[in-house]
């Protein structure tokens, strides 16, 4: 998500000083030390990376020798310390993806799917110790269609935020820019964990759906089966059929196959699915290997 930030601000002409981001994490099976996607794309560009889980005095101290006069934070997931936030002439300037004071926090356009918002989008304000509290220097929006993931939603923000952080970042430079308090109902959007992505099909099908695409990618849907966790993509209403039971999956093979599941209300028809220990795949193909079996069952 700071990648298009990153790259939208040295096109803007700015002197970009260093890049600010994690630590090299393990990743894959082999756990190969592998830096976090800002920072290769800054080491593409030339630009110095200053590596930091936290903001502590080492950190703070190779942000000092940069003699930078602002700070652009996008989605670094991390606490700024308040002594941090003094440093900098022009403090450290947020861009966050929802229209503030609504959803602050780590998740804000999950739970924007989630609870079926039809706009969001995305603001610049300036850092302060409370959560997303301060004041707001620019705001976009964006409609959240009814297919979207919270991937999909993240990229196209990204890309627009992009631009309003750096329109922000100039109005700065020139003194021109305005900072307005926040004014409103607050929401607060805390980080997922692995049980918000559980499916419970005793829900109407409209919030599964919701629920699926504002977990996916990330921290992903996922239900039992046979004592087993089985991940989720996206899912299709199907209004035409009320008949299944809540988890219980109807399941058509040959050239037409599909996979249908009660909820609370209508039917859902299952696109991507991932059975245990196997990679994801299409659900068509799924039931096409099941056949026409009648004792499957989510839980």
């Amino acid at each position: 998500m700071a990648v298009p930030s990153l790259e939208k601000l040295v096109e803007a002409g700015f002197e970009v000083a260093a890049v600010l981001t994690r630590e090299d994490a393990p990743v894959g099976r082999k756990k190969t030390l592998t830096p976090s996607p800002v920072a290769a794309r800054a080491q593409e560009m030339g630009l110095p990376v200053i590596r930091a889980n936290r903001i502590d005095d080492q950190a703070m101290a190779a942000i000092a020798k940069t003699d930078a006069d602002v700070a652009a934070i996008v989605a670094y997931g991390g606490l700024v310390p308040e002594p941090a936030l003094q440093m900098l002439r022009h403090g450290w300037i947020n861009l966050h993806f929802s229209l503030l004071p609504a959803w602050r926090g780590a998740a804000p356009v999950q739970h924007a799917v989630i609870h079926g918002d039809d706009v969001t989008g995305a603001s610049t304000f300036l850092l302060e110790k409370g959560l997303d509290t301060g004041p707001v220097y620019g705001t976009l929006t964006e409609t959240i269609r009814p297919e979207d993931t919270s991937g999909e939603l993240l990229t196209r923000l990204s890309n627009s935020g992009a631009i309003l952080l750096a329109q922000t970042l100039s109005a700065i430079s020139v003194d021109k820019a305005v900072a307005v308090p926040q004014s409103g109902d607050v929401t607060l959007a805390p980080k997922l964990g692995l049980e918000d992505g559980h499916i419970d099909w005793n829900q109407p099908a409209l919030a599964l759906r919701r629920r699926i695409n504002g977990v996916t990618p990330e921290p992903g849907a996922w239900t039992m089966l046979q004592g087993q966790r089985f991940k989720l993509g996206p899912v299709v209403l199907r209004q035409d059929r009320r008949d299944l039971r809540p988890g219980q999956v109807e399941l058509t093979g040959g050239g037409a196959a599909s996979a249908l599941v009660g909820t609370g209300s209508c039917a859902v028809q299952l696109q991507q699915v991932q059975p245990a220990g196997k990679k994801m795949m299409a659900a068509a193909d799924w039931a096409r290997g099941l056949g026409q079996r009648e004792d499957v069952h989510f839980e």
